[in-house]
C-alpha cells in the first residue's frame, strides 16, 4: 500500500517548515553576530545579545534567482544610559548592510 496524496503533501509540508526552520535560525545568527561585530567596532555595548527579525521578503538578486531578504533590530548603548537601534538586512545568507543610529559620544 502507497502513501495517499495527502500524506505526501503533509510529508512535505514538515519538510519545508523544518528546512525554514533551519534557515531562519542560521539567517538570525548570522545578523547577531554582524551586529555584535559593528557594536565592538563603534565602541559600544551589544545590548541582549540578540536581533529581532522586523520583516521578512522574497527579491530577485542579481542573478535572477528569488531569495529570503530580512531585516533584523538590534539595540546598542555607549554608557547605558540611552538605547538606540541599529538594524542588519540579509540577503540570502549574505549581509547587505549594517546601520546604526547616530548617538552621543559622552
Amino acid at each position: 500500500m502507497g502513501l495517499g496524496l495527502e500524506n505526501i503533501l503533509l510529508l512535505l509540508l514538515l519538510v519545508f517548515l523544518g528546512w525554514f526552520w533551519m534557515d531562519t535560525t542560521r539567517a538570525k545568527d548570522i545578523a547577531r553576530a554582524a551586529g555584535r561585530s559593528a557594536c565592538k567596532q563603534a565602541d559600544v555595548q551589544f545590548l541582549d545579545d540578540t536581533v529581532a527579525v522586523k520583516k521578512t521578503w522574497l527579491r530577485r538578486n542579481e542573478v535572477g534567482s528569488i531569495e529570503i531578504c530580512r531585516l533584523y533590530f538590534f539595540e546598542f548603548a555607549r554608557t547605558g544610559a540611552q538605547r538606540y537601534y541599529g538594524r542588519v538586512v540579509l540577503l540570502g545568507m549574505r549581509i547587505g548592510e549594517v546601520e546604526m543610529d547616530a548617538f552621543r559620544l559622552d
